[in-house]
């Protein structure tokens, strides 16, 4: 799938009221996609609505994700998992603009990084936004097995919390 259908896939799920605004580094240069049901943040993002609703299925998971007010936003639109540290870096403040201006425009309450590596553009885009709100910082839950159990425990308590 290409990127813009991509993109058409994310601002179909992307809710009335938002609750909770996840923002990733960027879609991975693999082709694969959170709403495309095939990523490795989409299943351990799936297992943690899971451990809070066991009716969630694969099925289900993105029109639930979307009723409880969750969406997913990168801060790069283009892949960036293949570049040197350098370019990545300048990409991710190249897209502070952008999430600062989603930001302004949808108000969530939460923010939610789900890579460690981009808190500090965030919050940038944040104080540009000047948003005021909460925080929830997850580490990206692909590579390591403690990591993903970090990132369930983690979202499991906000999403019971609300």
């Amino acid at each position: 799938m290409d990127r813009r259908k991509q993109e058409r896939l994310r601002r179909h799920f992307r809710p009335a009221k938002l609750r909770l605004l996840f923002v990733g580094e960027s879609p991975p240069a693999s082709g694969r996609f959170f709403y495309q049901g095939d990523s490795g943040l989409y299943r351990a993002m799936r297992d943690a609505f899971q451990a809070t609703d066991p009716s969630i299925t694969d099925a289900n998971f993105l029109s639930r994700f979307q009723d409880a007010g969750c969406f997913l936003f990168d801060l790069c639109p283009e892949p960036v998992d293949k570049l040197d540290a350098k370019a990545r870096r300048a990409a991710c403040v190249a897209g502070e603009a952008s999430l600062s201006r989603t930001i302004a425009k949808l108000h969530p309450p939460v923010i939610a990084t789900v890579v460690r590596s981009i808190e500090i553009n965030v919050r940038r885009a944040a104080i540009g936004a000047d948003w005021q709100g909460k925080f929830l910082h997850l580490p990206y839950p692909g590579r390591w097995a403690s990591h993903r159990d970090v990132f369930i425990r983690r979202l499991v308590a906000e999403l019971d919390s609300a």
